[in-house]
């Protein structure tokens, strides 16, 4: 069952691992099947490189489990997707990752503003990536807790935990979006390290907002 779609979550899965955006069997990916509803999602445990499409779970909105392989269960973080799926219907994927310089932040419960204007890129309603509460990891608690944030951005960061992106697309967009973050995360680190503290300049929401393709650029008819 969804077979294309447990491909591809596994290969970003995989990415993840390789490019140091995840380590040692943490965060968890998953996506959203438009016609059936059914989430697609990596496994609790299990070594990415080792993972084949047999080891994904298939569940529903309601976290019933639709498919699995007897032994291995889906992410123990499956509420949380399923919570980021009810809350906004038009996201298709998510990408949650455990990645360096988004954690720090994370630990330290603070907002990654929009230093750069790519920052654009991740629906930034207020202009920052959120910070969602600590909830412990598994729990409906934690499942809460991004209620929220996503309502108004899709990147944000988990107290004390990681990071997570979402996509209206595909889980290769989410996982684009993951890289951002961390990619954001770290201009901002070394920017307070250089400044000792002081806060850069930013980008206000109005203007990202603002940003569109040239109009002088001219196509043939």
């Amino acid at each position: 069952m969804l077979e294309e779609l447990k491909k591809r979550v596994i290969a970003i899965a995989q990415s993840a691992q390789r490019d140091g955006l995840c380590k040692h069997k943490s965060g968890n990916f998953s996506m959203r099947d438009p016609e059936t509803n059914y989430v697609v999602i990596t496994p609790s445990g299990v070594d990415r490189e080792l993972l084949t499409p047999e080891d994904m779970a298939v569940i529903d909105l309601d976290a019933n489990v639709i498919e699995y392989r007897k032994g291995i269960r889906p992410s123990s973080e499956v509420l949380m997707h399923l919570m980021i799926y009810k809350t906004r219907p038009a996201v298709m994927a998510v990408a949650h990752t455990h990645s360096m310089y988004a954690s720090v932040f994370a630990v330290l419960g603070k907002e990654i503003p929009a230093v750069v204007y790519e920052a654009m890129v991740l629906g930034l309603k207020t202009g920052v990536i959120p910070v969602a509460p600590y909830g412990r990891p598994g729990s409906m608690e934690l499942a809460e807790s991004v209620i929220e944030p996503v309502k108004i951005s899709d990147a944000l960061l988990l107290a004390r935990h990681g990071a997570l992106a979402v996509d209206e697309k595909d889980i290769e967009s989410a996982y684009l979006k993951a890289n951002y973050i961390e990619e954001f995360a770290e201009i901002y680190y070394h920017v307070l390290t250089v400044t000792k503290g002081t806060e850069p300049p930013v980008f206000g929401p109005e203007e990202l907002r603002a940003w569109g393709y040239p109009e002088e650029i001219k196509f043939p008819q």
